[in-house]
């Protein structure tokens, strides 16, 4: 058996020296940026991909050293006022190399500028295009913000870890808002994404019931993972959605075509639950002030009539003839019981009473 096998360190050997062999100089190699990072130490580590149609084809680690990295960083930065980032497309100088431990590395010398910009924000911006001459950028920026966003249509994974965030923020603030909130499932990432998430914005549009709002919630992912969020045919479909939307997709930094065309876009999951939060609350502040005033107005009319009502009491008052009788004057009343103004009424022998505050006398006339 022993002619059977090799070891593990005489494969992997074996791999090196074939490599070595193979590619004896270095070569450019054109590939996108999966990821990047920069260590402290001024290294410079990066996952390089190629994909096609949202699909992976290929995937090898990359480094540039910092003696390398910094010129290429400054030259870059000069020439197209831009870093190595994720979604670029590079055409790159590398040295092919194999470790035993570490596997195949490319260790890049060189980055050619023209080749930075990368296929998917070429499509990205061929997409904006697309949508500005169809005039669908701002369609849904022209629908009226729901008052009461309370009936939401969801458009996420069942099990994504920002819709689980967003129901939190949402469900249980501080003010004990209720909200209706119903899951619209699509698939978030990959090539089918744009026709799930199309399906699911057709079903919100049909559903019997009519929601407030349409949310489109996708956690962070790398650039390959969200680059189906500047699909055209998925943007068309939110453009041309009769309910708002709003999109919260990826991290503060992402920023998608699906973003651009929303009714609004919040960074986060929980950012939006917090916008919802606060759209309500300041509805509520608004009715409770509208309450309040409503309030004054008619304490105030109330008093206002009650004065009136004061002053016509007065004037009832002071017209009563017992006060008139309780300021020194007094009353003739004839032998018909009606008062007599004025002497010349009365003729000789009638007989009248004289009415006091304090009493009445009898009296013939002479």
């Amino acid at each position: 058996m022993e002619n059977d096998h090799i070891s593990l360190l005489d494969l992997q050997e074996y791999l090196r020296g074939g490599i070595e062999q193979l590619f004896p100089h270095n070569l450019w190699v054109r590939a996108e940026i999966a990821s990047v990072q920069v260590k402290t130490n001024g290294h410079c580590y990066l996952d390089l991909c190629q994909s096609e149609k949202g699909r992976l084809l290929a995937k090898a680690k990359a480094v540039i050293w910092k003696n390398r990295y910094l010129p290429i960083r400054h030259y870059l930065q000069e020439t197209l006022g831009d870093t190595l980032q994720a979604g670029m497309e590079i055409l790159a100088r590398v040295w092919v190399s194999y470790s035993e431990l570490y596997g195949l590395t490319l260790t890049i010398e060189e980055v050619e500028p023209c080749f930075t910009m990368g296929q998917a924000e070429i499509e990205r911006r061929r997409t904006i295009e697309r949508l500005e001459a169809d005039g669908l950028l701002d369609v849904q920026k022209e629908l009226p913000s729901p008052q009461l966003p309370y009936k939401l249509a969801v458009i996420s994974a069942k099990d994504a870890a920002g819709f689980g965030d967003f129901k939190r923020q949402l469900l249980e603030n501080e003010y004990g808002f209720a909200f209706e909130v119903d899951l619209f499932e699509a698939t978030m990432q990959g090539p089918t994404a744009p026709d799930s998430i199309c399906d699911a914005i057709a079903r919100v549009e049909c559903a019997e019931d009519k929601y407030d709002a349409a949310l489109i919630i996708r956690g962070g992912g790398s650039a390959l993972d969200l680059a189906c969020f500047d699909d055209y045919g998925l943007c068309v479909s939110i453009a041309q959605c009769p309910v708002p939307v709003y999109t919260a997709i990826g991290h503060d930094k992402d920023y998608h075509v699906a973003d651009m065309v929303a009714h609004e876009f919040v960074k986060t999951p929980t950012a939006l639950a917090a916008a919802f939060v606060d759209a309500v609350a300041s509805e509520d502040e608004a009715v409770s002030t509208r309450g309040v005033r409503l309030r004054m107005a008619f304490s105030a009319r109330i008093a206002a009539m009650e004065a009136k009502l004061d002053v016509i009491a007065s004037r009832i008052h002071s017209s009563d003839p017992r006060n008139v009788l309780s300021r020194g004057y007094a009353l003739v009343v004839g032998e018909d019981g009606r008062i007599v103004k004025s002497a010349s009424r009365l003729g000789r022998g009638e007989n009248i009473k004289i009415l006091f505050e304090d009493g009445q006398i009898e009296a013939t006339t002479k």
